[in-house]
């Protein structure tokens, strides 16, 4: 029987359902190394099903340039400059279309705002990703976000009327762990990987998203977000709340954009796949069919140049992440790691490959390769966590991201999976997700509020109850 993939997708929800029905809605701000997004979700809190109600996307590498004076604190991963000021109005102006385009008014409708970064190759430390959080929130402050929809309330009656019977702060109060997963922090309070907060968003937002399928897609898990840059956590068996312990950092997204820059058909510097793809349809199965001995070739030689495996202990940058495997050790955590030479050294010999494709078989080859290439990724970085002892028998995998959801990319991943044998039924185990990071923001924001719906739990273990017993009786210790 041919495999398919779960590919979660959400219903629609109309403007007079988010006014009169219990929605929580949440706006998840994310300034990436290739996007910018404000994407709204609501959930509705008799169902916990969560919605997504509109998305305004705009490429960061429009931001405007530095004005005199201003700091230059980070920079893309195709080296476009960022200051705090810029940041804050390029996420205002995002917030406030996004807002618009929705009907929704910011100060009365807007329920909560998380916001997160994919931009850390700038960066010298995880440390310095919380500048950039900073910046993110005064352009929040700045389109008229209230503060207090940005921080967990501190009772109930600071949550919205229409939410507070849904709300169980008088029983439990956030705590950090986020759909019963703790972040892995040692006792330093050091993060292990920049990034950290994009893996943690994308693991919750998965797990709401796996709802909408018949994967149950709690602890144990594993999750891997193939945006730019590549995120995503393996948890463990523990309970109520799960262990991180794994990390994936690297590239993910800056794979494909390396090779479509050999086609000349985007920018050499900072265009990205997603612009060709959009566009461009995908091969035939008769020219996969034909084509399949040069895919494959040219599939095998860019596998040549990724490097993917457990991030030595002596990298300060693994894939142009800031990474701390010495902080990782000590607390239990396998940093795994997908690089292109040292530190992206050979993302040019791709884009030479991408050029000999276009060249020699058109774009539709160059795209075919593409899938081919990252379907490699994800079984590689499954094979590394395996063989570290991560994956368990009940082990779920969620993988979302433009680098990882799009193409046959889904059908080629089952394919890949299925000769690791992980499972007798390997799709059954396994959920594409799209938006996961934003979906993610309204699952912290939920977690905050202790907004939580009993009836369709997040968090516990793979085929378990609803865990709010024991974490009250934990919390009461």
């Amino acid at each position: 029987m041919a495999l398919k993939p779960r590919i979660a997708e959400s219903p629609q929800v109309r403007l007079i359902e988010l006014k009169s029905k219990p929605f929580f809605i949440v706006a998840s701000v994310e300034v990436g190394n290739t996007t910018t997004k404000s994407i709204l979700t609501a959930t509705n809190m008799d169902n916990g099903r969560t919605h997504i109600i509109n998305k305004v996307v705009r490429m960061t590498r429009d931001v405007r340039t530095p004005n005199p004076g201003e700091v230059v604190f980070g920079r893309t991963l195709t080296g476009v400059e960022l200051t705090r000021e810029a940041v804050a109005e390029l996420v205002k102006s995002t917030l406030i279309e996004s807002m618009d385009k929705a009907n929704l008014d910011i100060k009365t409708d807007l329920d909560f705002v998380v916001r997160s970064t994919g931009v850390v190759a700038g960066f010298d430390s995880p440390d310095e990703v919380g500048e950039f959080i900073k910046a993110l929130a005064e352009g929040c402050l700045m389109a008229g976000v209230p503060p207090k929809n940005m921080t967990p309330p501190m009772s109930v009656s600071n949550i919205p009327k229409k939410l507070q019977k849904y709300s169980k702060l008088e029983k439990v109060i956030f705590d950090g762990a986020v759909a019963s997963v703790m972040p892995p922090i040692g006792s330093t309070g050091i993060e292990i990987v920049a990034n950290e907060m994009e893996g943690e968003l994308a693991t919750a937002g998965i797990k709401e998203a796996a709802k909408l399928t018949d994967v149950d897609f709690r602890n144990p898990c594993i999750s891997i977000d193939f945006g730019t840059t590549l995120d995503g956590r393996i948890t463990s068996t523990n309970h109520p709340y799960a262990k991180t312990i794994g990390n994936f950092c690297g590239y993910a997204g800056a794979i494909p954009d390396a090779i479509i820059r050999g086609s000349k058909v985007v920018d050499l510097k900072v265009g990205t796949a997603l612009e060709v793809f959009e566009k461009q349809k995908p091969p035939s199965f008769i020219t996969l069919k034909m084509k399949a001995k040069v895919i494959e070739e040219y599939s095998r030689r860019i596998h040549e140049l990724i490097i993917i495996e457990r991030v030595p202990g002596d990298r300060k940058r693994y894939g142009s992440v800031p990474v701390r495997p010495d902080a990782a050790e000590e607390i239990g955590v396998t940093l795994i790691g997908c690089d292109v030479g040292e530190n992206g050294s050979n993302m040019g010999k791709l884009s030479a490959i991408g050029m000999e494709i276009s060249k020699s078989h058109g774009l539709s080859i160059v795209y075919a390769v593409i899938d081919e290439v990252m379907a490699g990724v994800v079984y590689r970085l499954i094979e590394v966590a395996k063989k570290e002892g991560l994956i368990f028998e009940e082990s779920t995998i969620g993988i979302t991201g433009r680098a990882g959801i799009t193409g046959s990319k889904p059908k080629l991943i089952l394919s890949s999976l299925e000769k690791m044998n992980l499972a007798p039924k390997i799709d059954e185990r396994v959920v594409f997700v799209d938006d996961g990071l934003a979906r993610g923001a309204a699952v912290m924001a939920r977690c905050m509020n202790s907004l939580g719906t009993p009836q369709t739990p997040l968090g516990g273990r793979h085929g378990g109850k609803c865990i709010l017993a024991q974490r009250i009786k934990m919390q009461e210790r």
